[in-house]
């Protein structure tokens, strides 16, 4: 380089170029952004080295083709390749790397399970190192929420890297070879699901979603017992019969051990584009029967129609990763004072502790019971104590606090 900053060499010329592309995303040079590791330039024939790992396939590409335009009409340059490397460290490979993995499940498909699951993801690596798993084997649309693409490169040691979106990691069947998930069956879909559940390269290491395919079919019990799974999210409609099923689902998580973090109402309602009213799209009570805290009322908006980025999300979906993060916290908690605790005692015991605690309160004051079993059978031995018809109790609510919790909330009348 002379001293007055005009480029001399070859490999000062390139650099120079190499200047004027830009990162998108970050907006920074390509140097800037620490993708160019070297440049080899001997007889005009010129190769770069650059790692873009951290980019979605897509993006990759197009940087790749600009630095090649962007070399090519330097002087003295006769032919130019770009080579793609990966840092010789990826950080854990596996689901176990993760601070904490939740799962977005739904009852049936058509409820924006994946559309939850995608905006959840970003809203929530906002104030977190978050890795995005789309394991929907037969739908997986999460590359497309999101506008990345593959191909999927392999780290050092043979271990598949997920594509980014940002700072957020991603990795889907459906970045995989164009077609063939959708095609996956049985044995096939597990293996292919235990391969990237075992090996992927995460980068991200806090917290992981995981979209799962809808229902309660073969990958998703397997994944329940191959994964270990801090909580689950349950998307729903408010049409009566998604929250029927999702009733179902619940207790299948619970019932293998999975806390329930609570559920999201998708499409609660639709406000007018012309006169602002919100109107709902389904009759009816429904959600009255789901045994589960709602997150999270989601609207049927063109907000939630567009691409999320990490950390850039609409207020709602914002609130729903601040109720998850809570949920997280509290996690295999009861979350109530109980009034009577009959975990883990004998059945006389229980019943006298009932007895007891129960006796002891005056008319209209507030009883809650905690037991490892449902408890619903108490309600006759309340009614007997009380001298009461058991329509006397009101409130009288049961509810599945953990998978091996119930809670009783009562009054004494």
């Amino acid at each position: 380089m002379m001293t007055d900053g005009t480029p001399t060499t070859l490999t000062d010329r390139i650099e120079a170029a190499l200047q004027d592309v830009r990162d998108p995303n970050a907006d920074l040079s390509v140097f800037d952004a620490g993708f160019v590791e070297n440049i080899d330039a001997a007889d005009g024939e010129v190769t770069i080295e650059a790692d873009l790992t951290a980019l979605d396939g897509q993006t990759s590409t197009q940087v790749v083709q600009a630095m090649l335009h962007a070399v090519d009409d330097v002087d003295g340059v006769d032919s130019v390749h770009v080579e793609r490397t990966t840092p010789s460290s990826e950080g854990q490979a596996g689901v176990e790397s993760f601070d904490h993995v939740v799962a977005v499940a739904s009852a049936k498909g058509g409820v924006g399970k994946s559309t939850v699951a995608t905006h959840l993801a970003c809203a929530l690596a906002a104030d977190n190192d978050v890795a995005l798993f789309d394991a929907d084997i037969h739908g997986p649309n999460v590359p497309e929420l999101l506008e990345v693409s593959g191909p999927v490169h392999s780290s050092e040691e043979g271990d598949p890297l997920p594509v980014r979106a940002g700072d957020m990691d991603v990795m889907s069947v459906g970045l995989m070879e164009s077609g063939a998930p959708l095609a996956w069956r049985g044995a096939m879909a597990h293996d292919a699901l235990e391969d990237l559940f075992e090996n992927t390269a995460w980068r991200n290491d806090e917290i992981l979603v995981l979209d799962l395919p809808p229902g309660t079919g073969d990958v998703v019990l397997t994944t329940l017992q191959e994964v270990p799974v801090d909580g689950v999210v349950v998307v729903t409609t408010p049409f009566h019969a998604s929250v029927s099923d999702t009733s179902r689902t619940v207790e299948l998580f619970r019932d293998n051990d999975v806390p329930v973090l609570g559920t999201v109402v998708n499409m609660a309602e639709y406000v007018c584009d012309c006169c602002g009213e919100p109107n709902d799209l389904f009759t009816g009570d429904a959600l009255s029967d789901l045994d589960a805290e709602v997150l999270a009322d989601l609207p049927f908006s063109h907000d939630l129609q567009g691409t999320p980025a990490p950390g850039d999300v609409p207020s709602a979906v914002s609130d729903l990763g601040d109720a998850v993060s809570d949920a997280l916290d509290t996690a295999g908690e009861v979350g109530v004072d109980p009034t009577a605790d009959i975990r883990g005692l004998p059945p006389q015991e229980r019943k006298d502790l009932v007895r007891e605690q129960f006796t002891a309160l005056d008319s209209d004051e507030s009883f809650v019971l905690v037991s490892d079993r449902d408890p619903t059978p108490v309600g006759q031995f309340l009614g007997r104590l009380a001298e009461a018809p058991r329509e006397a109790f009101d409130p009288f609510e049961v509810r599945r606090a953990t998978p091996s919790d119930w809670v009783l909330e009562t009054v004494k009348p």
